[in-house]
């Protein structure tokens, strides 16, 4: 019923029902995502675009999406250093469509969390992607989480998170028969998704539109060009070159950059201060066996503690049936490094050099010892779960997945938690537009926050809809 009420007040359908623009078919070598054309740009093919987009996970490939839809006569361009597209953050996590409970009312997080819960069951029903509505309880185990809960339960009311409600004992074991607790807030339009497939959608769409999707292409520079070989629409004397690292280049009249785990060292090409600096923190996951899964039916969260920065672990179930939980939160060796043993030198000196890092870590030292044990010792991190649903044991879980966050953070340890764009100087800067930080949850709140990006792209670029 939210979402017919949401329907109603809102315009929020694009193009979505009309037929493909046209799809670019160029010379050069090709790859195929979700059956579409994908260029592996490794020629000297030099096209010209009026806006490109460097990097194809959701946060970008939401806004090229996005662009396109507003300005379908203008020539885009979405640039990604993998292979595939989605391969990082967006096809490495938990698969919640988040309800926008926690956030601080009145903030741009909690409205586009809000937003884009809405946005993405719309988008799915009209594309049929599938998901599903596992609800959650964010459960309280003892008398000081009980106050906490009421208060994070005011929060989702003022933040108009729907259908929310206070459960008790009763009910927690009616809602999730083997789980425990004094009281609960039960969201039953918090879902799950592959955000990843999701991902690819908007991609397959941007290119349905006209759009060209460069892979294999990992950004090296941003070069100021006042020579003009393009045509259409690109009228100014003066462009940006594109440069990748094997000898790719693309001439555009503006950039975007959407960047995640590297999006500070995008923005440090084009003269942009090192900070907010990305620091990359690794969850490990276990998964429930598939004996164990009936254990869990819906998502399964603890009450935030405001003295540690990370959530704490949870029970997640997947589309394809499997049940995550956790995760820890350590530093991550390696910026993409998703295995315990991975490691990069120039990663890891960065983040160690990083004074915000070492004040995090010397502020959260007994936590940030913990998380690393519940990483190593699988007991540790049962016996934490063990709080919400007492039946599972040590032998009732095997090692899962991992997921890498990239987590701005400042000169004085304090987590980033809010938008940040950023431009760098000179000449670039009137061209450029970096998203160094688009917070969690980035994936829940992609349309809506593709539509807060592509309205400042409008006034900073000065496009026209043609």
């Amino acid at each position: 019923m939210f979402l017919s009420k949401f329907r109603s007040v809102t315009r929020v359908f694009h193009p979505w029902l009309y037929s493909s623009r046209h799809t670019h078919n160029a010379s050069s070598s090709s790859t195929t995502t979700s059956g579409r054309h994908v260029h592996n740009k490794n020629t000297s093919y030099k096209p010209d675009y009026d806006v490109c987009i460097v990097g194809g996970g959701i946060v970008g490939l939401a806004t090229a999406q996005e662009l396109i839809w507003r300005y379908p006569t203008l020539k885009f361009a979405v640039i990604e250093k993998e292979k595939e597209l989605a391969s990082h953050q967006s096809g490495h996590n938990s698969g919640v469509i988040h309800a926008g409970i926690y956030y601080t009312p009145g903030s741009l997080k909690a409205r586009l969390c809000v937003e884009g819960l809405h946005l993405t069951y719309l988008y799915c029903d009209k594309f049929n992607i599938p998901y599903k509505k596992a609800g959650k309880l964010i459960v309280a185990t003892n008398a000081v989480e009980a106050q906490r809960l009421n208060e994070l339960y005011e929060r989702g009311l003022k933040n108009n998170v729907p259908d929310l409600q206070l459960v008790g004992p009763d009910q927690i074991r009616d809602i999730e028969p083997h789980c425990r607790g004094l009281k609960a807030i039960h969201s039953p339009h918090t879902g799950i998704v592959d955000w990843g497939l999701v991902a690819r959608h908007y991609g397959k769409h941007f290119q349905d539109y006209g759009g060209d999707i460069f892979t294999e292409f990992n950004v090296q520079n941003f070069k100021l060009s006042s020579d003009q070989t393009g045509s259409g629409s690109i009228a100014s004397k003066k462009s940006v070159t594109i440069v990748g690292s094997k000898g790719q280049s693309l001439k555009c009249q503006n950039v975007v950059t959407c960047g995640g785990l590297f999006s500070d060292r995008l923005a440090q090409l084009s003269g942009c201060n090192s900070e907010p600096r990305i620091v990359p923190f690794r969850g490990d996951y276990l998964v429930l066996k598939k004996e164990k899964r009936h254990l869990v039916k819906g998502n399964i969260y603890p009450v935030p503690d405001p003295r540690f920065p990370f959530l704490g672990v949870h029970f997640t179930p997947r589309m394809d049936g499997s049940v995550w939980l956790g995760p820890n939160a350590v530093l991550a060796l390696k910026r993409e490094g998703y295995n315990l043993f991975d490691f990069s030198l120039k990663d890891t000196l960065d983040a160690v050099s990083f004074s915000g890092l070492r004040k995090l870590a010397l502020k959260h030292l007994v936590f940030g010892m913990k998380e690393f044990y519940k990483g190593v010792v699988t007991s540790a991190q049962v016996q934490q779960l063990q709080r919400f649903v007492p039946e599972i044991k040590p032998e009732d879980v095997e090692r899962g997945p991992a997921g890498v966050r990239a987590q701005a953070l400042d000169r004085d340890g304090n987590l980033v938690d809010d938008f940040v764009f950023d431009e760098g100087a000179g000449e670039l800067a009137d061209r450029i537009l970096h998203v160094r930080n688009a917070p969690s949850p980035a994936a829940t709140s992609s349309l809506a926050i593709a539509k807060m990006i592509a309205d400042k792209i409008q006034r900073k670029f000065s496009l026209e809809k043609l």
